[in-house]
């Protein structure tokens, strides 16, 4: 196992900066996900890990190995592709022998760690099959075989999931994250998938413009995100405008104008001012749906449309505005309720919401 340091890389193309001085450190062992929406930089700062974009400025390091001008094939990483890139005319064993073959290894070392390989992701009973015999997810254990038989320093994943349907997404998720741990991988995957990279990643940088906007834990980058970017690209959340009446300590109170709430602070160091511009963000499931207000943190308003999943309900509320206050336009809110219980009984009837303060995040404007 190896740690990934980036340190202040710059990648550009013509006059459009895809990476501004990125630094990140990848710990030994880690399953690192790189995440944020198409053109943010995170699918070059993966091949400028791999070896095949130069930056303009910058260091990588592998462990205590600067190897940012290195070529890939001398880099020792394991590369797992969006589309697979299998051979068509070679079986299984052939496809994840082949890296070996091309390094001239003994046959029997060849076999021996092909089998290894191919047992690693339980694929050993199709060594024999041709790539067109194979579903999808076959597929990808095979990718991820051939990436594991040469026994790379980091494993690179790039959307190695988006094209199969969402159960076997789901399923090849725990696959890779027990292949990685099983093998002591350091492993870096981007991803759009957002539930990725919250159910197996043990660390996530979200990028935006090439920068990175929060690095954290899942819980913490979901739990409490940085600025409104992170609060709304991680998961749905609903953005609430108001200013501070009070804060210290962490926390603060703040005014809308379909309600006061007490939340807590993105920056816990901060003590924005009173009359302080700022965005509560609130995701829909921690908003309940209660039958009288409760004593903080209360929406007065009607459900307007809901969508019904079964274990879930999705409800649009329509908040009004708190005494004494007027809306400028519409506040809805979407609230998500488990085992759902407010369903047409309910629908544009007065209702009141309520989310307890640890749940509302006081984002700086």
């Amino acid at each position: 196992m190896i740690a990934v340091r980036v340190e202040n890389l710059v990648k550009r193309f013509g006059t459009t900066v895809a990476l501004d001085h990125v630094n990140l450190v990848i710990e030994p062992g880690e399953l690192f996900f790189l995440l944020g929406p198409s053109g943010c930089g995170k699918t070059t700062l993966l091949r400028c890990l791999a070896g095949f974009c130069l930056p303009e400025e910058g260091r990588v390091l592998f462990g205590d190995d600067d190897v940012t001008r290195l070529e890939p094939h001398l880099r020792h990483t394991g590369m797992v592709f969006q589309n697979y890139a299998l051979w068509p005319h070679l079986d299984v064993s052939d496809n994840v022998a082949f890296a070996l073959r091309q390094q001239r290894r003994p046959r029997d070392e060849i076999a021996r760690r092909v089998r290894e390989a191919l047992a690693s992701v339980h694929m050993e009973e199709y060594a024999e099959r041709k790539i067109h015999q194979l579903s999808g997810g076959q597929q990808q254990r095979v990718a991820l075989a051939r990436a594991l038989v040469a026994r790379p320093r980091c494993l690179l994943l790039d959307e190695p999931l988006s094209n199969l349907d969402a159960k076997l997404r789901h399923d090849m998720r725990q696959e890779i994250r027990r292949v990685c741990k099983d093998s002591g991988l350091t492993a870096i995957y981007v991803t759009h998938d957002q539930k990725e990279s919250l159910s197996i990643g043990d660390r996530l940088a979200v990028l935006s413009n090439g920068r990175v906007r929060q690095l954290g834990t899942p819980r913490e980058v979901y739990r409490r995100p940085r600025d409104k970017f992170v609060a709304d690209f991680i998961g749905e959340t609903n953005l609430l405008e108001g200013e501070i009446v009070r804060a210290g300590a962490g926390e603060a109170f703040v005014r809308t104008a379909v309600g006061d709430f007490q939340g807590v602070l993105a920056d816990p160091a901060a003590t924005p001012a009173p009359g302080t511009r700022v965005t509560l963000s609130i995701r829909p499931e921690c908003l309940r749906l209660v039958s009288e207000p409760a004593d903080e943190n209360t929406l007065t308003g009607t459900i307007g449309s809901f969508a019904y999943y079964g274990e879930v309900a999705h409800y649009e509320f329509e908040a009004a505005a708190a005494a004494g206050r007027t809306l400028a336009a519409p506040v809805r809110l979407r609230i998500s309720e488990i085992n759902p219980r407010h369903l047409a009984t309910t629908q544009g009837k007065l209702q009141y919401a309520c989310a307890d303060p640890d749940d509302v995040v006081v984002l700086a404007e």
